[in-house]
């Protein structure tokens, strides 16, 4: 008994004397470790007479409660006493302006698209969402393009291990979805998202990207239509003085098919490097739907007629920002993304 009582005023004297957190951990390590000096009193019940075995026990546990509670005080006084010399050595003025939090922004790409939605919203359209794995007859076979069609070159795709899926290579595959949904119904839709292709990643090429497909199904829908629509968004995106050039192409799933150029947003048709020394930038291609296209959609081409259009998000900010590296869309470079 007499060794418990030493104990106990030993430990508080020490206790007393512990300056720091530091001090106050060793203390704690001596006496309640693994082999602390409490511990073994504790252990040390088993050797004592039974008879005096209760007694003993009583002893040891109130001097354990005794010191923990000690150690408890003289922790939360240590934090204290630091906390308080740390608000003297760096003194904080609270009248102080607080520092205004960093605002974050949308992707470049984000703002490009919301651009172009909003563009082709005014003009009635509306925003249709189509998956991005598709299976080879959505984004071929009902496109236009059977099995060994030479246009099917034109797409290196990425393909699953489910035989007949794959990455979608373009939006197009979402007319058909739209067609089949909505017909007879009239449409007027965009339809934006993410494209795959299997191909070297290059300054202007990677393998994935956005793409917006249009697409419009009515009645005496002509070409003078489609350029009326492309006209207005070119010059809604670019500027109001902006000029349109359209040249013929060739998409099977457009017949029509034509590649749409605007003068050169930077030398204004002048010729530079931007733009070759053409004076003009290709902004997107399109075309009078398919008649094929339309009737696998549901549509009689006898009694229907339509319009289609693509164009690249990544691709439009590039010319409306001068930028010559696809590339650095995805490289999550801030010094690039904080720009805009």
């Amino acid at each position: 008994m007499s060794d418990l009582t030493s104990l106990e005023q030993r430990g508080l004297a020490e206790l007393k004397v512990c300056s720091d957190e530091a001090a106050l951990r060793a203390w704690n390590t001596r006496y309640f470790g693994k082999q602390g000096e409490v511990v073994l009193a504790l252990k040390a019940v088993g050797t004592v007479p039974p008879a005096d075995r209760k007694t003993y026990g009583q002893e040891a546990n109130r001097v354990k409660e005794s010191l923990l509670s000690a150690h408890e005080v003289a922790l939360a006084a240590v934090k204290e006493r630091a906390l308080q010399h740390s608000l003297t050595a760096a003194a904080l003025d609270v009248t102080l302006p607080g520092r205004q939090a960093r605002r974050g922004r949308l992707h470049v790409s984000t703002q490009t698209l919301r651009a172009i939605y909003t563009a082709f919203a005014d003009m009635g359209f509306q925003i249709y969402r189509s998956p991005e794995v598709e299976d080879d007859e959505y984004n071929f076979g009902l496109l236009n393009m059977p099995p060994h069609h030479p246009a099917r070159d034109m797409w290196d795709t990425f393909h699953t291990t489910k035989l007949g899926v794959l990455l979608r290579t373009h939006t197009s595959p979402g007319q058909i979805h739209a067609m089949k949904q909505l017909c007879p119904q009239p449409i007027r839709v965009i339809l934006p998202g993410m494209c795959y292709r299997y191909e070297a990643i290059t300054t202007r090429s990677e393998i994935m990207f956005h793409q917006v497909e249009g697409l419009a199904v009515g009645r005496n829908v002509t070409m003078a239509d489609l350029k009326g629509t492309l006209i207005a968004f070119a010059r809604r995106m670019f500027g109001a003085q902006r000029q349109v050039r359209i040249r013929s192409s060739y998409f099977p799933f457009t017949e029509p098919s034509i590649e749409v150029d605007m003068d050169c947003i930077t030398c204004s048709g002048k010729g530079c490097s931007l733009c070759k020394k053409t004076g003009w930038l290709e902004i997107l291609g399109a075309g009078m739907v398919h008649p094929t296209v339309l009737r696998n959609g549901g549509y009689d081409p006898g009694r229907f007629s339509g319009f289609a259009f693509g164009m690249g998000p990544q691709r439009i900010t590039m010319l409306k920002y001068a930028i010559d590296d696809i590339r650095q869309f995805w490289a999550n470079d801030l010094r690039f993304l904080q720009q805009f």
